[in-house]
């Protein structure tokens, strides 16, 4: 134990420690206290609660005690709004804290910082080394985790019948999916043999395939009450579930082994309803949009095949008009025709008559020569 500080008077560096030094009480608790602390880490520390009292302040007073001995605690509202349960008198359990001293009166004293029930460190371990070896195991891989269907045409749920959770369950898909049948595995969630049955009814929905997706809830507890949810036997059932598992087990700050493996984790079991079912008011506003968006497509469509047909209708005559047309445009063919020969005829009878003017201007005048052969004939 270290030497304890000189409290004489004299502030020299070099005063004498001994016996003759006068410490006032109130320095000596303080060292003490400072001491106590420094000599002493946080530790956790085992008893069963005695004299326990709730202070006006919100503080906790009360004591630890086992077979041998027992100590003063104190836990200050700023701690102990932290714990999950409400301490009672002879309930065993483990407080981290550190030894100090109530200066005041010169009692030593544990400062709680934290508190859970007597058994809980193991069986946090035994979780933690349970998570290690599936993890390793690849049961938690993201690679393994099934899609959770958006539209399930059956659920079912594995759950006690008198759970709690079950009637939230219920009452939640009823609201959003009551047109989706939901089927109930009933198994204990709870106590011994739990973790088996729970096992077994996974195995046994997942062979009879009646449903889309399971849920595996139950309500809030303490870490011994959802331990049959952290057995390696039900994290086993899961892994090899043919359907997709959703884990709503405890409230939201509750994590157990089946949440890991679960293909999804919810964080309460009204959660995990919400996750699996689709959102009826929703689905019928999908569906009413998609109503009004098919009309107006339908529309646009049925607006441009009437304009395509007007198209086509101009386009498209009678036999009666087409050959009224062809009948014309044969008169016209005929006229002409009939033009072009009379204009050819009409040109070459013009070409014919111009040929004759001319040949008859170079024809020789042979009458002067008939006149000199007959005047010849006579004088012969």
């Amino acid at each position: 134990m270290p030497d304890l500080p000189n409290f004489s008077r004299d502030p020299s560096p070099t005063a004498p420690r001994g016996g003759r030094d006068v410490i006032p009480v109130g320095e000596l608790n303080h060292t003490i206290a400072r001491l106590l602390e420094r000599s002493f880490p946080l530790a956790w520390v085992r008893g069963e609660i005695s004299n326990f009292t709730r202070a006006a302040s919100g503080h906790w007073y009360f004591s630890l005690k086992d077979a041998r001995a027992q100590i003063r605690c104190v836990m200050f509202r700023g701690r102990n709004q932290h714990v999950d349960f409400q301490p009672r008198e002879g309930e065993a359990v483990e407080v981290r804290a550190v030894v100090t001293m109530y200066e005041a009166r010169g009692e030593v004293q544990l400062g709680v910082e934290a508190m859970r029930r007597a058994g809980l460190g193991n069986l946090y371990e035994a979780f933690l080394r349970l998570k290690e070896k599936l993890a390793q195991a690849g049961l938690f891989a993201p690679e393994r985790k099934r899609p959770v269907p958006a539209h399930p045409r059956t659920i079912g749920v594995v759950t006690s019948l008198q759970a709690a959770a079950l009637r939230d369950v219920l009452t939640t898909l009823r609201r959003r999916a009551p047109h989706v049948p939901v089927l109930v595995y009933p198994v204990p969630v709870q106590g011994a043999g739990a973790a088996q049955k729970i096992a077994d009814m996974l195995d046994a929905a997942s062979a009879r395939r009646e449903c889309d997706v399971l849920i595996l809830c139950r309500g809030g507890g303490s870490i011994e009450d959802l331990w049959s949810f952290n057995e390696e036997v039900v994290a086993q059932a899961i892994a090899r579930c043919a359907l997709p598992v959703i884990s709503g087990v405890g409230h939201e700050t509750d994590f157990t082994i089946a949440d890991f493996v679960a293909d999804v984790r919810a964080p309460t079991p009204t959660g995990a309803a919400e996750l699996v079912s689709p959102d009826r008011a929703h689905l019928l506003a999908q569906a009413m949009r998609a109503r009004d968006a098919l009309t107006q497509c339908m529309r646009r469509g049925l607006d441009l095949r009437a304009q395509h047909l007007d198209w086509l209708a101009r386009r498209v005559r009678s036999p009666q008009a087409q050959l009224q047309e062809r009948r014309a445009r044969v008169d016209n063919l005929a006229r002409h025709l009939r033009s072009a020969l009379r204009d050819t005829v009409v040109s070459q009878r013009h070409r014919q008559q111009l040929l004759a003017m001319r040949w008859s201007a170079c024809r020789p005048d042979a009458s002067a020569a008939h006149a000199d052969v007959a005047r010849l004939w006579q004088r012969l």
